[in-house]
This record gives structure tokens, C-alpha cells and sequence, in this order.
């Protein structure tokens, strides 16, 4: 059990330093602290998120909004960070922000308990209501953001983005209150089997919404950095839905539920953005990150859900042998 839980970071990290250590000896602009203080500012929107998906993960369900939310996110702050606001009209801008986070994920939350409908139809259903939002509020990108806020988000002592090391903290908190702390207990019970968690006097329903509020707030905050990339509001980028899905389960989250790490999600985050980063230097299309990315997902759940596999093989054999005749029985017959 150990073993499979340290699996995923192991195998990130070593992607992460293998994939460094190649594009370091073929092209000495990788490891300029230009590059590579880019490279962790630009994993900042897909880390954040990507903590969110694995909050979502975790209790079974998934939330394809995120990318739209971020979206929307960056539109909003074109109308709210504005050029030439007083601080205290930023703090406010700041907070409808997130508090469009807010209103998403209790959004989906009522979709996915009240009317019960499964999370991916119900966000796909909020994807569409923020992505026609988006345009409508901005047919085209247009409003710049404070270029204050922007600096705050990509101040960095050295190379290494101040956010980016509050990342780290957050998530080596999060792992400790996942598995340490009964929240945390509860959570991956509700993913693991919602139905008995109930029975032994778990809130399931709270914590499946504030799972996805959860979510909903960590897209939100990602958008921040989305905004701090394009530093204009643009209805038209996001798409980190299926990269988030894609770092969490390379990270060790399981698509079923009930099990995740939010520091490999980081490192699978960290890992992706890498690849995305190494291509323009070797000259290679973009497209060969997307087909990297789809291959590797298909690896990690074979890797990570092998033992489950066995199992399942392992049980459908001991059902199938008592059916099978024994040998006095073929010969009475």
C-alpha cells in the first residue's frame, strides 16, 4: 500500500529531473534563471487548478468547468483591476473574483446533490453558461489588468516565484490534513464508498459540496495567474479542464475516488508545464505535448491501478473455478 502511495511521486519526479537533465545538455537556454523562473510561474494556473480537480477526485466526482471558471475569472478581473484603482477598490476587485469562484462551485454542488445529476453532465452544463458569459461581457480581448496586482503575483526571490513556493506549502499542508486529520478521513471515505460513510454518521452531502466549492475557489485563484500571463481580459484562453484531470491522476489520484496526493499533483503539474516549456526549445510542434501527455495518463493507470486490476482478475478467476465440474463429477456423469 505504501508502495503505490509513493509510486507517483517517484515516478514525477524522476520525469521531472530526466526531462532537465536532457534538455539542459542539449540547450543551455533551459537552465538560465530566465527560463526557469518562467517555467514555474507558468505552472502556477495549472497547479492551482489542478489542486482542485484532486479535491473533486477525491470524493468521486470530476468538474470539467474549470478552465471556463478560469476564464471567466480573467474577464472579471479586466472589469474589477482595473489600471489607476485604489488599493481598496482592488482588495474588492480581488474578492468578486474569488467569489465568482464561490457561486460556481455552489453552483454545481446543487446541480450534482439536489438534482442528482452525475458532476460531469452538471459542470458541463456550467462550462457552457461561462463560456457564452465570458463573450458576453467581453466579445474580444479587451481591459487590461492592474499591472500593480500583476507584479505582486510574479514577485520572486531569485528565480523561484513567491507563489510558487506558497504552493509547496499548501499542498504539503493539504497532504498532512488529508491523511492525518478527520476531515481529511472523511473525504476519502465519501470517495471510497459514499454509502457507508453515511452509515457510520459521515455528512456526505456537506462534504461533497464543500468538495467542490473547494474546487471551484482553487479555479479561481488559479485564474489570477491565468490573468497575470495574458494581463488582458480575453474570453478566449483557458483550457486547463483536461490538463487538471491529467495532472491529479498522474499525481496518484484515483478516477474512481478516494485516493490522491496534492503534492504529486503539484509535481505532475511541474512535470506537464516542463513539457510544454522543453518543445519550443528543440524547435518541436506543440502538438507532440498533447499526445505526450495522453500517453502518459494511459501509463499511469496502468502503473497505479495495476494492483486493482489483479485483484479484479484474481476474484473473476475464484467465481469462475467452483463452477467448473470436478474430475469424479465428469466421471459419474
Amino acid at each position: 500500500m505504501k508502495l503505490r502511495a509513493w509510486l507517483p511521486l517517484a515516478l514525477m519526479s524522476t520525469l521531472i529531473v530526466a526531462l532537465g537533465a536532457y534538455a539542459s545538455v542539449r540547450q543551455d537556454a533551459f537552465l538560465t534563471k530566465y527560463n526557469l523562473g518562467n517555467l514555474l510561474l507558468s505552472t502556477m494556473p495549472l497547479a492551482l487548478v489542478a489542486v482542485g480537480q484532486t479535491v473533486a477526485l477525491l470524493v468521486g466526482g470530476f468538474d470539467v468547468s474549470v478552465a471556463a471558471l478560469m476564464t471567466m475569472c480573467v474577464v472579471t478581473a479586466s472589469f474589477t483591476l482595473q489600471q489607476d484603482s485604489s488599493p481598496a477598490v482592488l482588495v474588492a476587485g480581488a474578492l468578486a473574483v474569488v467569489g465568482v469562484g464561490v457561486a460556481t462551485g455552489l453552483f454545481n454542488a446543487s446541480l450534482i446533490r439536489l438534482f442528482r445529476l452525475p458532476s460531469i453532465i452538471a459542470t458541463l452544463g456550467t462550462l457552457s453558461i461561462l463560456e457564452g458569459a465570458s463573450l458576453l461581457l467581453r466579445d474580444h480581448p479587451d481591459g487590461p489588468i492592474n499591472t500593480d496586482v500583476i507584479d505582486a503575483l510574479n514577485s520572486s526571490v531569485g528565480f523561484v516565484p513567491l507563489a510558487f513556493i506558497g504552493v509547496i506549502v499548501l499542498v504539503l499542508l493539504a497532504d498532512g490534513w488529508l491523511y492525518r486529520s478527520r476531515p481529511g478521513l472523511a473525504l476519502r471515505a465519501v470517495g471510497l464508498d459514499e454509502t457507508s460513510a453515511r452509515r457510520v454518521g459521515m455528512r456526505t452531502g456537506r462534504t461533497i459540496v464543500l468538495a467542490f466549492v473547494a474546487c471551484s475557489v482553487m479555479a479561481a485563484v488559479a485564474g489570477f495567474y491565468l490573468a497575470a500571463e495574458v494581463q488582458i481580459g480575453s474570453p478566449i484562453i483557458g483550457n486547463q479542464a483536461l490538463e487538471s484531470i491529467a495532472a491529479a491522476v498522474l499525481g496518484g489520484a484515483s478516477l474512481a475516488g478516494g485516493r490522491g496526493s496534492f503534492v504529486g499533483t503539484l509535481l505532475a503539474a511541474l512535470f506537464l508545464t516542463e513539457i510544454s516549456n522543453v518543445l519550443p526549445l528543440f524547435q518541436q510542434p506543440t502538438e507532440y505535448a498533447e499526445m505526450t501527455i495522453g500517453g502518459l495518463i494511459l501509463l499511469a493507470l496502468v502503473l497505479y491501478q495495476a494492483p486493482e486490476l489483479v485483484a479484479r482478475l484474481r476474484a473473476s478467476r475464484q467465481k469462475v473455478e467452483p463452477l467448473a465440474p470436478s474430475a469424479g463429477e465428469a466421471s459419474a456423469v
